[in-house]
């Protein structure tokens, strides 16, 4: 067996307590989309220094991350998502959430939803990792009962839920509002930290704008291309333009909008339901964020009617 080794930083400040909090959170907790975790170490290494670490099942794919935004160096830049795998990845980390928030004894809120924190094992399912800012819940209500644990702003910036910038508790809407701006990077490919967005503009209104009618300029580029040049008909090469390789990238550009415009009637829907579900999870007000248990329902759905199928399953 492979394994993955998590060892701590212990100089880095809240890295004990990290340790603890992670520890007690994966206790307990068994789902096919969460890491699997096989042991916590805590010893004294050769030097006489405290050591801590958390051995995980390793997860042959790596993070969604580098999925998203292979690095230019990366031997396998070339690799890509398509829209199925991707809906189905969604679907993963959506029933973790589900699972963590509303199926363990009590529940237990991630706090740190993003990319990197979404591994891909060898058939490519995800699996929800790195519970070190995770927090427990309350029995009687949503917010939790360690309030003094919390490490700044309680996830990462352009993930975390405003409220949360603000001195808000922890909660499972703090957790839809991560999962939506996940959701939403993966299907349009931009980052909630791109420079574009500044001075109130952020993602999510980045796509609320865009819907309906602009949908087809907002698609992540890998994604569209690949999967239009699977349904639409070739374009015809006019060989005398082989050697002008001045315009060769502003066609590249300009064939994007114009292999959208052939995307087919299934893809388009699909593409609309699941940029809404997006949405409906990053809303700005907590109340407003659906549910868990709702967005996995809604998304089965959708993957349901992309593939002309009426059941449950992968």
């Amino acid at each position: 067996m492979i394994i993955a080794v998590k060892v701590l930083n212990l100089q880095q400040k809240g890295a004990s307590k990290s340790f603890i909090a992670e520890c007690n959170v994966l206790r307990n907790i068994r789902h096919q989309n969460l890491v699997k975790t096989l042991t916590c170490c805590a010893s004294i290494d050769y030097k006489g220094n405290e050591f801590k670490a958390i051995v995980f099942e390793f997860m042959a794919n790596g993070s969604l991350e580098n999925w998203l935004h292979p690095n230019i160096d990366n031997e396998n830049q070339s690799r890509n998502l398509n829209l199925l795998q991707r809906l189905i990845i969604a679907i993963d980390v959506a029933s973790a959430l589900h699972y963590l928030h509303e199926h363990c004894k009590r529940p237990i809120i991630h706090c740190d939803l993003k990319p990197s924190n979404v591994l891909l094992d060898n058939d490519m399912i995800a699996h929800v990792s790195d519970f070190g800012l995770a927090r427990l819940l309350s029995a009687t209500n949503d917010v939790s009962q360690n309030q003094t644990s919390t490490v700044g702003i309680k996830g990462s910036i352009g993930y975390a839920a405003p409220e949360y910038g603000m001195g808000g508790e922890v909660s499972k809407q703090g957790d839809v509002y991560s999962y939506g701006i996940l959701v939403l990077e993966m299907f349009t490919g931009r980052r909630p930290t791109d420079k574009m967005f500044k001075d109130g503009f952020n993602l999510h209104n980045f796509v609320r704008m865009a819907l309906p009618e602009r949908l087809v300029q907002i698609v992540d580029p890998n994604l569209s291309t690949r999967e239009v040049e699977e349904t639409a008909p070739a374009t015809e090469i006019d060989n005398d333009d082989n050697d002008d390789h001045n315009n060769i990238e502003a066609e590249e550009e300009n064939n994007h909008i114009e292999n959208l415009s052939r995307m087919n009637a299934n893809m388009h829907n699909c593409l609309l339901s699941v940029f809404k579900v997006g949405l409906a999870c990053s809303m700005e007000s907590p109340r407003e964020r659906i549910n868990m248990e709702d967005v996995t329902r809604e998304l089965y759905k959708i993957k349901n009617a992309f593939l002309g199928i009426g059941i449950h399953g992968r």
